[in-house]
């Protein structure tokens, strides 16, 4: 690994300067930029942000880096339209940002005491409210995944204290709701029944393990990216087409992958 540059702030600044330059340049002179839009650029953002988790999941720092720059790119983009529609700025943007990190940081930028960093993401959904906000869950995006969405749920409403107090009341719930859940199958209730109960089963585990302090998207991703290697291992060793093979033969293959994708 090479030894990483220690650039200055105005080194930084220049940077960022010239990334505002070039995307100036793009947008006056490229004919596939010219023609980018807020809703145009919307799904390209979405896609560059899961190529950023990828890399941040696999640890690759370079990866992280390039995806990092990636999504900058998309930011400096999205001003550059807003201030062709005389709305804002990048200058605006950062400015926002600066005040409101600012004005939720009252333990840095001011005279309060805290103890430690819950008491800090208390006071910002406190602050948050106090700006205006509608309610504690309304800055949970509606279209983030179900997962994510959950777990950011129950993070923000425990900061106003609904929240269990033992990871055992916790477990505690998640068997009730697997007992909701299995009764339904049991008397063979409606679709829309079973499925209403399976969720209250995904989400008092969600919940559960962010008692453990799990992040239950990361974990599951993880074993989405175990589970492809190792089918992708019984499709390459396969002495056949898989239609051919019986789960017994397909079994054998997937333990010999446990034992040979752990070297």
């Amino acid at each position: 690994m090479t030894t990483p540059t220690i650039n200055s702030l105005q080194d930084k600044l220049d940077a960022f300067a010239r990334l505002l330059k070039i995307m100036d340049e793009l947008r006056e002179g490229c004919p596939w930029d010219k023609k980018q839009t807020f809703q145009s650029l919307r799904n390209l953002t979405i896609e560059e942000t899961y190529e950023l988790a990828d890399a941040i999941l696999e640890e690759n720092i370079e990866e992280i880096k390039e995806e990092t720059g990636d999504i900058m790119l998309h930011l400096v983009f999205y001003a550059r339209i807003a201030s062709e529609q005389g709305a804002w700025d990048i200058a605006d943007v950062l400015n926002a940002v600066c005040e409101k990190l600012i004005s939720r940081h009252p333990h840095i930028y001011g005279d309060v005491d805290v103890a430690d960093e819950e008491e800090v993401k208390r006071n910002w959904e406190q602050l948050k409210l106090q700006e205006g906000k509608k309610g504690i869950l309304a800055g949970v995006p509606t279209s983030l995944p179900a997962m994510v969405k959950a777990y950011r749920m129950q993070e923000k409403t425990k900061q106003v204290g609904f929240e269990w107090e033992t990871k055992e009341q916790v477990w505690a719930k998640v068997q009730e709701e697997m007992e909701e859940f299995q009764e339904t199958l049991d008397k063979n209730m409606s679709q829309e029944k079973k499925e209403e109960e399976f969720g209250d089963v995904l989400f008092s585990l969600i919940n559960y393990a962010r008692f453990l302090n799990i992040d239950p998207e990361t974990a599951l991703e993880k074993i989405n990216k175990k589970f492809k290697s190792r089918f992708e291992y019984i499709e390459a060793q396969a002495p056949k087409p898989l239609k051919d093979m019986t789960l017994e033969e397909m079994d054998l293959l997937w333990n010999e992958a446990k034992f040979e994708l752990k070297k």
